[in-house]
């Protein structure tokens, strides 16, 4: 049952608004109406004109072929909203894919689909499909999505960044921030009598300087991890700008919102900073430590239990509701509770894992729906160029002058030019954050939906078009390309070290890479370097980390199995004397780009080799003189102790090639261990059919000296 009544004492047009005949809801104060002799007071949001009460009570329906309309009941409607909002998102991801484009613009736009802008220009497709009734569910599952996207982007921030600063990110964090507020308060203060009222004051300025200069942390992270660029050494260099640039500019904002708070009342200025400050207290000294408290419980190498995940995870909406009681943004609440959980293993991997796929795949794309319901290009066109020439002009010499800062403060400190454009660039991106700013300053008036439509519709072309050209001029590949050649085959095989790098996923490989190491021959005359690298999978923290642990020893009990594989390899390298040296690291990095940090260390370090257990990707992602180690059997479990009275046997296939010559000179130093039978077998072509003459050559004066040398060591 629907019933429509008027309202006595409408407000005046444009009261709340961007246009008096809009069909936006306005706030009142206190409206009455009278049907049927019930006098009825409304104290909420309402349309100006017209009030419509329904019937929410969920009505069970018999099907489709008994009459009944299933679109009638709520939360049939809701399952096909939901449907239809991730087949939407899903659809435009896929499409745009191919043309480099992140995930925040498919979602962006998807969520303008069903908005009035396009879909919803349909007054039967909003009937159907979003209907006024039900709209309040999408844009409630929407704010939910946005909380929890921001306790996520907490747990996964690394605040300990801000003190490994150095000089040249501290600089081009400043610059990067200063010089957008003071060329965006120039244009602000040079147009602000053609500005809003609102717009014009001085709090709502400040607002729009840090809102546009500042590089957001979660936005930037989860663009460059799309780009497989987190572990590259451009990557690295501007998440740690982010997060400098955010710790600088929180206290900036708190300043303007408090100003914001206190243009009603003075005292609301006061209560709204000892809220805060009993926010902060509340969430460091009591939730961190009780957190912290959970992660000295459980024990090395579990889980967090179940219970604790589901408490925090209820945590998230206690804390957005007591932001939003003590006047604080509900996602400040949300936000501030990610940060108090101690990232990595095991409470932030955990929550990740847990909620990431349900946070990210179901609730965040109600999130964007939210957003499309707000963005109306309609709405510009009323407003015209006149109301938002302003707002256009601050929003574009916002980002040109972010731009121009970094890019000049990078030449500043000699990072190549094409380095410090795709730098610029990735100092520009915009995403969920900014749109979450957006709302919020929409909530506080400063900005109404067809400057909320130019703000979101600018975020979104500036993203479209700065990822792509970061994928081009960038490529993470270019510095492990080198000159001198540094192989087996080219390394004196008396009196000098075999440089390796020794990759290890688990302790299941351990003893087989052990094993392999002995085998392999360390003399006191050609002694081995071993490089040896912990690969750990990046869940629960955003920023990648290298830990040297000869020189962070502290890192080792918070990954304990790491610990233990070092210690094992500590044990082998006591046992060998001065044939072996073993520079234990780990590295925490997403899987997609391990082989960018394998690289990175292989380049600094000089490796002559890289030794990792197989894997169906390295072939494709490592280039170089790779060895991959094969488990066959369970006799490989052993330690190389238990191989010392043993002939192994070994057979080399050559097939011809320089990975070929690489894998024979590699036995070659295997057959040095007396323990050692090999076996080499070459194959050819029938009549040289196909080979390459050069490579031929090269082939058989590799094959001949191998043979003269095994045949002068059994003379």
């Amino acid at each position: 049952m629907v019933r429509e009544f008027p309202v006595f004492h409408p407000p005046a047009a444009g009261t709340h608004g961007w246009d008096g005949s809009s069909k936006g809801f306005h706030p009142a104060a206190s409206v009455k109406a009278q049907v049927d002799n019930v006098s009825i007071d409304f104290n909420f949001v309402y349309p100006p004109a017209l009030i419509s009460c329904g019937n929410y009570r969920p009505i069970p329906t018999l099907g489709f072929f008994f009459g009944d309309n299933p679109l009638k009941n709520p939360f049939t409607l809701l399952l096909l909203e939901v449907s239809f909002i991730i087949l939407t998102t899903r659809v435009l991801r896929f499409l745009l894919k191919p043309l480099k484009q992140p995930r925040i613009v498919s979602e962006v736009i998807g969520g303008m689909f069903i908005g009035p802008s396009i879909l919803g220009r349909s007054e039967k497709f909003t009937s159907i499909m979003f209907p006024v009734d039900n709209q309040f569910l999408v844009r409630n599952i929407g704010a939910m999505g946005f909380t929890y996207y921001f306790f996520l982007a907490g747990v996964k921030m690394d605040l300990s960044l801000v003190k490994k600063t150095s000089k040249k990110q501290l600089y081009i964090a400043i610059a990067g921030v200063a010089l957008p507020c003071t060329f965006i308060s120039i244009v602000a203060f040079s147009l602000r009598k053609s500005m809003d009222k609102e717009l014009a004051r001085l709090s709502s300025i400040g607002f729009i300087c840090t809102g546009l200069a500042l590089p957001l942390f979660p936005v930037l992270h989860s663009i460059l991890k799309e780009l497989n660029l987190l572990s590259s050494e451009i990557g690295r260099l501007g998440l740690s700008i982010a997060v400098i640039s955010d710790a600088m500019g929180v206290g900036v904002m708190v300043i303007f919102e408090a100003a914001k708070q206190g243009e009603g009342k003075a005292l609301a200025v006061v209560w709204y900073l000892i809220s805060l400050v009993g926010f902060v207290v509340l969430t460091v000294f009591v939730i961190r430590r009780a957190l912290s408290r959970v992660v000295e419980i459980t024990p090395d190498g579990k889980p967090v239990d179940q219970a604790y995940v589901v408490a925090i995870l209820l945590g998230v909406l206690i804390m957005g509701f007591l932001a939003d009681m003590f006047g604080i943004a509900i996602a400040n609440g949300a936000f501030w509770l990610g940060l108090a959980i101690p990232d990595g293993p095991p409470l932030g991997s955990t929550l990740v894992e847990r909620s990431e796929t349900v946070i990210l795949e179901v609730l965040m794309p109600f999130s964007f729906a939210l957003v499309g319901l707000y963005v109306d290009v309609n709405a510009m066109s009323s407003a015209g160029w006149s109301g938002l020439g302003p707002l256009f002009a601050i929003t574009m010499t916002g980002y040109v002058s972010k731009f121009l800062g970094t890019l000049i403060t990078s030449a500043f400190f000699e990072l190549p030019i094409r380095d410090g454009v795709v730098l610029s660039f990735i100092m520009i991106l915009r995403g969920q954050v900014e749109i979450v700013v957006f709302l919020h300053w929409m909530d506080k008036k400063i900005i109404e939906v067809p400057g909320f439509t130019l703000m979101v519709l600018a975020i979104t072309s500036w993203t479209a078009i700065a990822t792509p050209l970061i994928s081009i001029l960038y490529d993470p590949t270019r510095p492990y390309q080198v000159l001198k050649r540094r192989t087996i085959q080219h390394t004196p095989p008396e009196d000098s070290e075999l440089r390796i790098l020794l990759c290890i996923y688990d302790e299941d490989s351990t003893a087989a890479l052990i094993n392999l190491l002995e085998i392999s021959n360390p003399t006191l005359s050609t002694p081995f370097v071993i490089f040896a690298l912990r690969l750990i999978d990046l869940v629960g923290r955003a920023s990648p980390v290298l830990i040297d642990h000869e020189k962070q020893e502290d890192h080792d009990s918070k990954f304990a199995v790491s610990h233990t594989i070092h210690i094992a390899l500590k044990n082998y390298q006591e046992s060998k004397g001065e044939c072996i040296e073993i520079h234990p690291f780990t590295a925490i990095v997403p899987n997609r780009t391990m082989y960018q940090d394998i690289c990175d260390l292989a380049l600094v370090k000089k490796a002559t080799l890289i030794i990792l257990p197989f894997h169906k990707e390295c072939l494709d992602t490592l280039g170089g003189k790779l060895t991959e180690l094969v488990r066959l059997g369970g006799h490989v479990r052993h330690t190389y102790m238990a191989f010392r009275n043993t002939v192994l046997h070994f057979a080399v296939l050559f097939l011809g090639g320089a990975d070929a010559r690489e894998a024979l000179c590699y036995a070659d130093r295997m057959a040095g261990n007396l323990n050692v039978s090999l076996t080499v077998i070459r194959f050819l072509s029938h009549n040289s059919e196909g080979d390459d003459e050069m490579e031929k050559k090269m082939d058989d004066g590799v094959v001949t000296w191998f043979w003269v040398k095994m045949r002068g060591m059994r003379g």
